[in-house]
Order: C-alpha cells, then sequence, then structure tokens
C-alpha cells in the first residue's frame, strides 16, 4: 500500500494515461464513503447516480479525444453552494427541502472542468462556526482523532479530503472557514482574493466576507481547483474582472529572494507551545530555502475579532431576514403571518439566532454609528496594516490557528473561546487579501498544525508557490490520518 495519499494530481495523470477510469475512480471512492463516512460524517448528502452518470460521460470524453482540467475528477462542494437537483441546506433546518433548479457558478466551472460530484458536505449553520458543531444534522469528527472536531465552518469538506473521500473540495471562507479546517485536518486550504470567484449561488452569511475557496491533500491539488473555478461573472457585483494567470505554471519551488514578513501580533499569549515551534521552524525552512525574512507589524490586529464579529453578525442579519417562511425553506404556518414567521425562524440554531440578534442591535437605531459604523472604520485600519506591510515583503507568515484540534464539545457552551479559534485568519477576510494554510508538521498527540501564508490582492500565485516549495522540502504534505481513532485505510483507491 502506498505510504502517500492518492492525489489528484496523480489521478488526473492516471486518467490521461488510460491507466484507470473515472467510473473506476468514482465507484471505489463512492464504497469507501459508505464504508468510512458514519464514522467521519464528512457529507450530509451523497449524489452517487449524479456522480456515476457524470464519471461515464468523462470516461466517453476523453474515449472521443476530450481532455478537461479535471475530467472525471471526483470532488465534494460544501452544503452551503448551490448544486442543481441536489439538496442545499447550509446546515440549517430552515433550509430543509430546498433544492436549487441551478448550479452556483463555482459548480458550472467544475462541470465545464469536467468535474466528478460527489455530494455536498457539512457545515456548520449558514457557515457560522469554527468546528462544524453548528450543523442542524450531525457534528464531523476530525479524521487523524475522532473525539476531535474537524475545524469550521467548511470542516466536512476538510475532512473529506483528510479521509481521502474525495480528491478535493470546495469550502466557503467568511473569517477562516477554509484555513482553520485545512490545519485541523492536515490538509492545503486556500482562501482566495475577494472577488477572484464568483459567490452566485452561494448561500449568503456576510457578503463583503464570504469567499469561495479550495481544498486539496497538496498545493498542486488546491492549485488545480482553484484554478477551475477562478474567474470573473458578471451575475456577481463583486467579481473582479481580470485574467486568470496559469497558477499551475507559478509553481516552480523556487523562492530565492522572496521577502517573507514575520508579525509579532501572530504570535501572543495564548498560542499552544507545539504550534509555536512548529510555525517558526516552519518559517526557518523558508529562509533556508532562500526567502529573506523580515519582522514586521499589524499593529491593529487585536481590534480584528471584535470588528469581525459586529460586520460579520450586521451582514448576516440582514442577508436572512429572507427565512421567513414565504420565499426559501419550510413554512410552520402559524396563527397570523407574524407568528407564521416567528415559528419559521424558530428553525434557526442557537449560534445563527445569535448572530442575527447581535447584527440586528449593531444596526439597530441609535447604536449603527456606535458599532457598525466604527467597526467598519477599523477595518480600514486593517485593511491599512496589510498594505503597508506588502510595501515591504512579499507573503506574511504565521500560524493559522493557535490551537490544534480541540475535542468535540470542549467551546461548546463558550463561544468567546469558540470565536478565538479563528483569531488569525479573520484580518484576511477583513482586508480583501488572499492566504492559504498548509501542514508544517505535528503536535505531540499527533494532530495536525497549519502555516498560513498571507498574500497580497490577487497575489494567490505567490503564496501558492512559497507554499510548494516548502511543502516539497518537508515530510508534512500528503500525510495520511493512521491514528488508532482514524478511518482505516481503504486498499480499493490504491488503483495505480
Amino acid at each position: 500500500m502506498k505510504e502517500q495519499p492518492f492525489t489528484l494530481i496523480q489521478l488526473r495523470s492516471a486518467l490521461r494515461q488510460g491507466e484507470t477510469s473515472s467510473v473506476a475512480a468514482t465507484q471505489a471512492m463512492l464504497d469507501r464513503i459508505v464504508e468510512q463516512d458514519n464514522d467521519i460524517k464528512s457529507y450530509l448528502t451523497i449524489t452517487d447516480e449524479l456522480a456515476l452518470e457524470q464519471a461515464e460521460t468523462a470516461d466517453q470524453r476523453r474515449a472521443n479525444g476530450e481532455d478537461g482540467p479535471l475530467l472525471g475528477v471526483p470532488i465534494a462542494v460544501k452544503d452551503i453552494i448551490c448544486v442543481a437537483g441536489a439538496p442545499t441546506t447550509a446546515g440549517s433546518k430552515i433550509l430543509e427541502g430546498f433544492i436549487p433548479p441551478y448550479d452556483a457558478f463555482v459548480v458550472q466551472k467544475l462541470k465545464e472542468a469536467g468535474a466528478v460530484i460527489l455530494g455536498k458536505t457539512n457545515t456548520d449553520e449558514f457557515a457560522m462556526g469554527s468546528s462544524t458543531e453548528n450543523s442542524a444534522y450531525f457534528t464531523t469528527r476530525n479524521p487523524w482523532d475522532l473525539e476531535r472536531v474537524p475545524g469550521g465552518s467548511s470542516g466536512g469538506s476538510a475532512a473529506a479530503v483528510a479521509a481521502e473521500l474525495a480528491y478535493g473540495a470546495l469550502g466557503t471562507d467568511t473569517g477562516g472557514s477554509v484555513r482553520q479546517p485545512a490545519s485541523f485536518c492536515g490538509v492545503v486550504g486556500l482562501r482566495p482574493t475577494y472577488g477572484r470567484i464568483s459567490r452566485w449561488g452561494v448561500v449568503a452569511f456576510a457578503s463583503s466576507l464570504d469567499q469561495v475557496g479550495a481544498f486539496g491533500r497538496t498545493v498542486a491539488d488546491a492549485t488545480a481547483l482553484f484554478q477551475a473555478i477562478a474567474g470573473y461573472d458578471r451575475r456577481d457585483s463583486t467579481s473582479l474582472n481580470v485574467p486568470v494567470p496559469d497558477y499551475a505554471a507559478a509553481l516552480t519551488g523556487d523562492i530565492k529572494g522572496l521577502k517573507v514578513g514575520v508579525p509579532a501580533e501572530y504570535f501572543i499569549e495564548g498560542i499552544e507551545a507545539e504550534v509555536e515551534t512548529a510555525v517558526r521552524a516552519a518559517i526557518a525552512k523558508l529562509e533556508e530555502l532562500g526567502a529573506e525574512i523580515h519582522p514586521i507589524s499589524l499593529p491593529h490586529t487585536r481590534y480584528a475579532l471584535p470588528v469581525y464579529y459586529l460586520i460579520a453578525p450586521a451582514e448576516a442579519s440582514a442577508n436572512l431576514g429572507r427565512y421567513d417562511g414565504v420565499r426559501y425553506g419550510p413554512r410552520i404556518a402559524g396563527a397570523d403571518m407574524i407568528d407564521t414567521v416567528k415559528q419559521t425562524r424558530a428553525l434557526f440554531g442557537p449560534e445563527a439566532k445569535r448572530r442575527i440578534m447581535l447584527g440586528t442591535y449593531a444596526l439597530s437605531a441609535g447604536y449603527y454609528e456606535a458599532y457598525y459604523g466604527r467597526a467598519l472604520k477599523v477595518r480600514t485600519l486593517i485593511k491599512q496594516d496589510f498594505l503597508n506591510a506588502f510595501e515591504s515583503v512579499d507573503v506574511i507568515a504565521c500560524p493559522t490557528s493557535p490551537t490544534t484540534a480541540f475535542k468535540i464539545g470542549d467551546r461548546a457552551d463558550d463561544p468567546l473561546s469558540m470565536y478565538l479559534a479563528d483569531i488569525f485568519t479573520l484580518s484576511v477576510n477583513l482586508s480583501a487579501s488572499c492566504g492559504l494554510s498548509v501542514p508544517c508538521g505535528f503536535d505531540s498527540s499527533g494532530l495536525p498544525i497549519g502555516l498560513q501564508l498571507i498574500g497580497n490582492t490577487l497575489q494567490e500565485a505567490t503564496i501558492l508557490n512559497a507554499a510548494f516549495a516548502y511543502e516539497q522540502a518537508t515530510e508534512w504534505g500528503g500525510k495520511r490520518p493512521l491514528g488508532a481513532n482514524s478511518a482505516k485505510i481503504d486498499k480499493k483507491l490504491s488503483i495505480l
């Protein structure tokens, strides 16, 4: 049996060489999901019939001499992204039974690239959470230790990729929801620049912060998936109408002369010692590979958490107002219209209710300027910190999360402690920068640790290449979760 996971890039090569078929690879993956996902619970919906139909079409296209960037490759999609004909719940009971008649932009792009869609992955309700415990359906478990969380809100996607239940997956990142679960699950997670990928067809949480991202077992895997979904979409007013470069070509592994900034504010009291040690060792490895390390300051970092938890709930309050028992999801009939809305909105879970109330209060008359207005001003200061830093450095290196994956239930009754899990990732969303998490080691319990690399606007190629150089020079990339509490490895995937 192979010591390294079977990656998206390896599968694509095998398909192109005729060494396997998409139907065989897809069926093996579906069999594995049936066998393993009762333990991990990464999927909310498995679209097995659709997947096999798409796999057959992919094989026919290849037999006809066609090719595509992801032709025949099985991929998972976070259940906050619309797939025509498949349930889209956003992890909430209030959207139970909603089946969109259209594909999101990113799903359209996946289909154009020839991908096979295996199913919809679990998420914190409306992407509001850092552990996937806020899903209205069940908690996803970390493949490295089934007693621990996979991170969130894209925990289902991260766990599916880590456990080899998909060759890649889409997630969304509003405050760290791709990067933090990537760190907890030992995979690569990319959050692109705001507007680099269209949000059309993605259930909205906080519209100025949401962005679709990509998970892969390796940097090259995540890059291939990102390449397929990036691009302009006129249906999204925030979509950036700029050319999409060849990101794969940027993975040279040469980072000589790359200026890497290390912010003092990201090595703070409360960070686990093993996390800090691993991240500092990773930064030293970047220097060994030819990068220049520069200490920098992002002085307004300490305001990122309170600013985020004013802006994001305020936008959530506005976005979730449409769930009223009339336009989406189930309708719980009441004595009158007001009672119907009240009864229907009772379907929201505790965290969604908490954020709606926080946001509504922050936007209310008499408090708007004191809270939301001031938060927007401080957000500008945070963004300026990054702009100032990128005048002297190319990349910022820091931890993805202050801790490794925590146990299920440990923070369920302490919202502030839960929110602190994203303290190192929030600023990227507030500043509209790009960032990724790449594995950089393990703690003494065998849990993965992530290195976060942050780039300036539209500088995904730079951070991807830096991550690729680091990954190629170390042993951490593409590791399998082989712990006693993790799912067993299925030999059916060894099809090369």
